[in-house]
């Protein structure tokens, strides 16, 4: 028996050095409020070195997994708490330890923070991001963006796997259009983000025109006071740019006052080389057109954002969100000289141009939001928004036409004045409740009412005389009316190693659009479903399988129905197109998640009635027109892989790569035309922590995207390279930072149109490579976090 006792002991003693112990727990307040992003983190008790840690999810849990049985030291701090620290013996297999922090009394101007490096997170319907703390913050929020993984920014376009995401700060579509976002991040300051969400398969509470949702999260507050800082960035590229702003926040027991504002003024350069080849009846080229423009926009910009909360209750809040902003200086100046070859190569004739626009615009968005939580943690919000936008365009075309008998040169020339105002009104009512501990239901319904009125008249003008005369040919007023009416229903719950969700979302949409001069109709009326599914299975404590549906509606631009010319000159044209239809996309995804730091994801996207910009050539007058069009349908599906892990303790690495393949088929130039391309997009980034206080970081960012079609369009591969270093000052009060962008000049690229009738190629050469030198600084208790917010609705997105 004795000895029977010794090997059972024996054996149990290998038993429990085999294995791994795991501890797990809640982070929560005083008030038992849980508490997420806290950092948890176990040190050895014997020489108090790291060992392993974790952050708390939005709802305060953590998990530690891979320790010994022994002996540690269990330490918990957050901005604003008391710093937790307690001995923990581990015994078991699994512990469990719940922590709760109290409000620090000391002050928390003299806190340092040590900057952490980024951190990625891959959900079933959604990649997290977390910047908090990083060297990332210290740019703007269209650098982070830069910086998530799968989100792509060119010329100041945001896309996700080709599709245009709809931008959230803090849970609320940002209230602008799809440029003025753009606009709104490039010009604000990133010091109050603590993570980016790329969530992939919105759930049904989000509008069906939300594909993809890139939600913006700001840090939360913690105590009372005021707050603020003030930031300036001097950029460089062809010309130079300035940006400057000011956040001020101020909190009571009652209140919250955020208020921002920023000025930005900007000269950006592009160069163009357009080349056409004009053909015959027989499909050979008649005439080469050979183009070369120099555009420059000039603008002067500010951006004023004000959140108010008032408390009326522990659970009740009353809020008010107002955006502004106001574009009074604008001008577009285009230089471009074509010259025309016969297809001998004899030259016929060459013509310059001067194009010059200004625009004059503001747009003005406000939300009242009310909030009402149960004491069966049930909610119901309630919003109202109302959005004022008018927008003035006034351009002005000369072109100068030379042949090779001088005496047949002549000029032409025009003005056109283009106004456009938009109102929208959206009412929005949500209820959220549990059903038990591991299910919960929302549900709601919104209404918008959308009016948009446009007019443009042009003059022609006689280069002789001056003399000007109203063009009723090229001269329209176009009215459009949309009404919306959604309701929707979603269900999640929780089981063992299970996770489901799933909704519906029905939207109702009538519209009306009337081109007055040639009383021309757009009627349409929809019912459409939205359903949206999740799946998630976790095989093993390492493995996690998950699949997601979801059905989507891309409804065009308001100015993209807007049938008004822009003209480039004389022969290319930019155009509206009034008859547009919306876009149906149905979205099929297949992934697993190994150790959380390795993800591997299939996709499948059939698109109908996709909505391209293309430019389509008339050949027998010689004319070049872009136009927005329902040109088919296409299919998209790829294989992702997402990974990141850290080389050292001063540098950490996250690498994406998707190989996916485009399919797109249309009737073209009275012929079927399909086209499909294999391509690539691949993200490298680097960042690392300098000195002994890692008060120096930087971050080094390659992206590489190949050969890819886009609309019946081949686009040449490019390669974007961005440094960043920045260094805290002044007891990390201050920040300073420098930048450059496209250090390995590889970001130009050519847009080729081969297909039936259609040859021509467009080569871009854009403003990318710069040089950006920033500071900013805070005042008042900068321990303080800010409510601050911008808040959207998908209608504004539409804005142009």
């Amino acid at each position: 028996m004795k000895y029977l006792a010794n090997i059972l002991f024996y054996l149990l003693s290998f038993y429990a050095i085999g294995q791994e112990a795991t501890i797990t727990g809640q982070v929560v307040d005083q008030n038992n409020q849980p508490l997420s992003f806290v950092n948890v983190l176990v040190t050895d008790a014997s020489d108090n070195s790291i060992v392993k840690g974790a952050s708390t999810d939005e709802s305060g849990k953590f998990i530690i997994t891979g320790l010994d049985f022994k002996t540690y030291i269990l330490q918990a701090s957050f901005l604003g708490f008391a710093s937790y620290t307690e001995n923990l013996t581990i015994a078991n297999t699994t512990s469990v330890k719940n922590i709760i922090l109290k409000d620090s009394t000391e002050n928390l101007e003299e806190v340092v923070v040590t900057a952490n490096k980024p951190t990625l997170k891959k959900e079933a319907d959604r990649l997290i991001f977390n910047v908090a703390n990083t060297s990332l913050v210290e740019g703007t929020m269209l650098d982070v963006l830069r910086s998530t993984p799968g989100v792509l920014v060119l010329g100041g376009n945001i896309s996700v796997k080709n599709s245009t995401p709809t931008v959230f700060i803090n849970g609320r579509k940002v209230q602008l259009s799809a440029s003025e976002v753009t606009q709104l991040l490039e010009n604000s300051s990133a010091n109050s983000i603590q993570k980016v969400e790329v969530i992939t398969n919105p759930s049904a509470k989000y509008d069906a025109e939300s594909g993809v949702v890139l939600d913006i999260v700001m840090t939360k507050n913690l105590i009372t006071g005021y707050r603020g800082n003030v930031f300036s960035n001097y950029t460089q590229g062809v010309f130079p740019r300035y940006n400057a702003g000011i956040n001020q926040f101020y909190k009571t027991n009652k209140v919250n006052i955020n208020l921002n504002y920023n000025y930005n003024q900007s000269k950006i350069n592009r160069d163009n080389i357009n080349e056409i080849n004009y053909l015959d009846n027989n499909n050979a080229i008649s005439e080469n057109w050979y183009s070369t423009l120099n555009r420059n926009t000039t603008s002067k910009t500010h951006n004023a954002n004000l959140n108010f909360d008032y408390f009326l209750s522990e659970r009740s809040t009353l809020s008010l969100t107002s955006n502004f902003l106001y574009l009074p200086y604008f001008d577009y100046l285009t230089r471009g000289n074509t010259t025309v070859n016969d297809l001998q190569g004899t030259n016929n004739y060459n013509f310059n141009v001067n194009n010059n626009s200004s625009d004059d615009k503001y747009n003005l968005g406000v939300d009242l939001d009310f909030v009402q939580k149960f004491k069966n943690e049930s909610s119901l919000a309630i919003n109202v928004h109302m959005t004022k936008y008018d927008y003035e365009r006034h351009q002005q075309v000369e072109s100068q036409y030379y042949f090779v008998n001088s005496n047949s040169n002549f000029d032409t020339a025009f003005t056109t004045d283009n106004n456009q105002t938009t109102d929208i009104i959206t009412s929005q009512i949500d209820y959220n409740t549990a059903l038990s501990d591991n299910s919960s239901l929302s549900t709601g319904i919104k209404t918008s009412v959308i009016n948009t009125d446009s007019d443009i008249s042009q003059f022609d003008i006689d280069p002789n005389t001056g003399n000007t005369t109203f063009n009723n040919q090229n001269s329209d007023t176009y009215h459009y009316d949309e009404s919306i009416f959604a309701a929707y229903l979603d269900y999640q719950i929780d089981w063992e190693k299970w996770s489901f969700s799933g909704g519906l979302r029905v939207e109702q949409t009538d519209i009306e659009g009337q081109s007055i001069s040639t009383n021309g109709l757009n009627n349409q009326d929809y019912l459409e479903w939205f359903p949206t599914l999740n799946l998630s299975w976790q095989t093993s404590e390492n493995i996690n399988l998950y699949t997601n549906y979801k059905r989507s509606i891309n409804r065009p631009d308001y100015q993209d129905l807007n049938p008004f010319n822009f003209f480039l000159n004389d022969n290319t044209i930019a155009t509206g197109n009034p008859f547009l239809q919306p876009t149906f996309t149905n979205k099929f995804v297949l992934g697993t998640s190994i150790k959380s730091r390795y993800t591997f994801e299939f996709y499948y996207k059939d698109i109908s009635d996709q909505i391209h910009e293309i430019p389509i050539q008339d050949n027998t007058n010689n004319i070049l027109i872009y136009q927005p069009t329902n040109i088919g349908n296409a299919t998209d599906f790829g294989l992702d892989f997402i990974t990141y892990f850290d080389v050292s303790n001063s540098w950490s690495v996250y690498f994406v790569t998707s190989f996916y393949n485009i399919q797109e088929e249309a009737f073209l130039d009275n012929q079927i035309v399909k086209q499909d391309q294999w391509s690539n997009y691949s993200v490298l980034s680097n960042d690392f922590s300098f000195l002994k206080d890692k008060s120096l970081s930087a971050n080094f960012t390659v992206i590489y995207t190949s050969k890819n079609l886009q609309g019946f369009q081949t686009v040449d591969g490019r390669l974007i390279s961005d440094l960043s270093i920045s260094k805290k000052l002044f007891k990390d009060k201050a920040t300073l930072s420098l930048a450059f962008a496209d250090l390995f000049n590889k970001q130009d690229f050519t847009v080729r149109t081969k297909y039936g009738r259609q040859d021509n190629y467009n080569f871009h050469n854009q403003d990318n490579r710069y040089v950006k030198l920033g500071f900013s600084y805070k005042f008042g208790n900068t321990s303080l976090q800010t409510n601050e917010r911008t808040k959207d609705k998908k209608e504004r997105d539409r804005l142009e």
